[in-house]
């Protein structure tokens, strides 16, 4: 049976990855790799706020009435949900698509964001 790898374990095979492929110190890679990580803690967070309070939630108005209303933790999470999505699909594309900058010529711009002196 396959073990699931935790998200601690995940990261650490794509920073290996990026670092096989070259991008480990690339500016674009390290501030992308890092925002996902933080939208990934947000996600937890969100799911566990839904999981605690529920997808319903009611505000009492001055006269005691109660409405009821959704969560607005579902919007958030759907937001960061999608964000995460594309910061993702960043991700792969810098780390699928340096092996094609490395066989160009080195400029120096390339060379700064890739950490490189």
């Amino acid at each position: 049976m396959e073990r699931k790898m935790k998200l601690k374990e995940q990261a650490e095979e794509i920073l290996k990855i990026a670092e096989e492929r070259g991008v480990q110190q690339n500016f674009f890679f390290i501030t992308t790799f890092k925002r996902y990580q933080v939208q990934i803690q947000m996600l937890n967070d969100l799911e566990r706020a839904l999981k605690e309070n529920g997808t319903l939630i009611t505000k009492e108005y001055v006269k005691g009435r109660q409405n009821l209303y959704d969560n607005p933790a579902i919007n958030a999470y759907n937001r960061t949900t999608d964000s995460a999505n594309r910061t993702v699909s960043t991700i792969m594309k810098i780390i699928n698509g340096f092996d094609d900058e490395r066989t160009k010529e080195e400029d120096p711009l390339m060379k700064i964001i890739n950490g490189s002196n």
